[in-house]
């Protein structure tokens, strides 16, 4: 018997079996997931832990999955989401404290409408805040480390469940001390009095600018982090890489740095594209990008995967 056939019996109705997870990403593309469990509370959320520590079953937290890649074959762990008793959002004074699930669109037109300002970068950013405290999340100028002061984190691996500080979370561009079997319960963040003309008016420049700049359909956003003093998206068109298509997955015409999964597309095509972008990157430049998407259920050994 597997971890997760372990898992399941554990979990028992609570968990599902075979659940797609593409349409629970932004590439909306890829397989399922052999368990998945949507966390609906605090006890839940032991619960699944407890079943990860007994059973060392693998374990995926999906977020929004705007930063997500899942194989075509699937993932054969348990897969867990975050239900709506994690999107609420408490504002007392200039402290914010935002569940995981809360949308990042909506913490910050929240916190605009409540007269505070430091998070309007966040409007244009599709994810979900425990996905954005992970990566630390930004744009614009900013990102999560700004302004997140503490964060409840509940790690499924070994049951510890507790408050962290801004410091404990080791907030770098784009990676921070969160792993992937850590759940982030909420996160508080501190910020500063504003003027809501002013704030709406900043968080109607950023949509027009994503929408002039970037594109839309099935994408996951930057897929590569920027080189020290470079741009990404820079280095993979000078390396003739705009609009290259493998498959169903084609390098963006609009925005070099974003790469589109056709509708009904393949999630290999997409990661062999990826693998193929830094082919072409390092060859051109000797520089090797790295992904800013979290490629899941693919060979360790390829490029993709950072070898």
């Amino acid at each position: 018997m597997t971890a997760t056939d372990d898992a399941a019996r554990w979990l028992g109705a609570r968990a599902r079996r075979d659940v797609p997870l593409g349409p629970l990403t932004t590439y909306r593309v890829g397989g399922p997931a052999a368990l998945f469990v949507e966390i609906a509370g605090d006890d839940d959320l032991h619960l699944v832990a407890d079943v990860v520590r007994s059973t060392g079953v693998e374990v995926l937290v999906v977020g929004k999955g705007s930063n997500l890649l899942v194989a075509d074959a699937g993932f054969p762990g348990l897969a867990i989401g975050l239900g709506e008793t994690f999107a609420t959002i408490d504002i007392e004074g200039t402290t914010v404290r935002a569940g995981g699930a809360v949308p990042l669109p909506v913490l910050a037109r929240r916190s605009v409408a409540a007269g505070l300002t430091g998070l309007e970068w966040a409007v244009g950013v599709p994810g979900s805040v425990g996905g954005a405290v992970r990566m630390n999340a930004g744009g614009h100028g900013s990102d999560v480390a700004a302004g997140v002061t503490r964060v409840r984190v509940c790690d499924l691996a070994t049951g510890d469940d507790g408050v962290v500080t801004a410091v404990d979370l080791e907030l770098g561009y784009r990676t921070s001390a969160v792993t992937a079997t850590q759940v982030v319960v909420w996160a508080e963040f501190a910020l500063a009095p504003g003027d809501v003309a002013a704030g709406e008016a900043a968080l109607a420049d950023i949509v027009r600018w994503r929408r002039e700049h970037q594109p839309g359909g099935q994408n996951a956003g930057s897929v590569f982090t920027n080189p020290a003093g470079d741009s990404a998206g820079r280095l993979v068109d000078a390396a003739g890489c705009r609009g290259l298509r493998r498959g169903t997955a084609q390098v963006s015409e609009k925005h070099a740095n974003f790469i589109q999964a056709d509708p009904g597309g393949s999630a290999d095509d997409v990661a062999a594209l990826i693998d193929e972008v830094r082919r072409r990157v390092r060859a051109a430049h000797g520089v090797d990008l790295h992904p800013e998407v979290r490629l899941v259920g693919f060979n360790p050994r390829s490029q993709v995967e950072g070898s």
